[in-house]
């Protein structure tokens, strides 16, 4: 199914329904704010929680969580760690909402931005939207090697896939419930980023880019990427563009 070239926007359309996907790994100290911050959000509907097999005290806090016995909130648990990609496929199958958007479980994204990356999609000129950190937003200075990194990652999508993206890796994506529904997705690690974005592209879905704000964190802080994770990712990507 290819994405309309162009469609009027209408600014009076009805909001579709919103889930929040939250995996979350050994993040004990910023599990609980963050779903906090999420919640505060008034257009957000449901919130989907995949603790994947931590081990520092984080499925304390999700039992605490889920004993406040919050309508919007579901949580499911991986008995083992598995990576981020598998955490994601298991949410996207328990959402029930028109509209999925990913959140990580710390403070580098701010959940105050969903109503940007909504927007394109309710007024109905965007199936998938991207909230880009190199459009302008508010950002913390981020390490060199790892914008040379996301950058590298970026140009080579947009040469393989004829796409003029300018954050690939963004963990904002924000999308219509059915891309994912008929989509198998192998990824069990940071690999799902390239994966998911060569399949949409491979769509002719036209991707939607709005700017965001960003505040990365440091390795002692608890960042999981690695620069050995960028090999893969571009594996990942020539994979799904020719033998796939």
């Amino acid at each position: 199914m290819r994405h309309p070239r162009s469609k009027a926007p209408d600014p009076y359309a009805a909001k579709p329904s919103l889930s929040v996907v939250i995996p979350c790994y050994n993040e004990v100290n910023t599990v609980k704010d963050i779903v906090k911050r999420v919640l505060d959000v008034d257009i957000v509907d449901e919130v989907v929680i995949v603790d994947d097999g931590s081990t520092d005290g984080t499925r304390d806090i999700l039992a605490e969580i889920e004993a406040q016995c919050h309508s919007k909130v579901k949580i499911f648990y991986h008995e083992r760690n598995q990576g981020k990609g598998a955490a994601l496929v298991t949410g996207f199958k328990e959402t029930s909402c028109e509209v999925i958007i990913i959140q990580d479980a710390d403070f580098e994204y701010d959940p105050r931005e969903y109503p940007l990356l909504l927007k394109p999609i309710q007024e109905g000129v965007a199936t998938v939207v991207y909230g880009s950190r190199f459009l302008g937003g508010a950002r913390k200075a981020m390490n060199f090697w790892n914008m040379v990194a996301n950058k590298g990652l970026t140009l080579i999508t947009n040469i393989l896939f004829n796409a003029i993206l300018s954050d690939m890796e963004t963990c904002y994506k924000c999308f219509r419930r059915e891309v994912v529904e008929n989509m198998q997705i192998h990824a069990r690690g940071f690999d799902f980023e390239p994966e998911f974005t060569a399949k949409v592209l491979r769509q002719g879905i036209r991707i939607v880019e709005v700017p965001i704000s960003y505040y990365g964190r440091e390795y002692d802080e608890g960042k999981k990427i690695k620069w050995t994770d960028a090999p893969i990712a571009a594996w990942t990507l020539f994979k799904y563009r020719f033998f796939s």
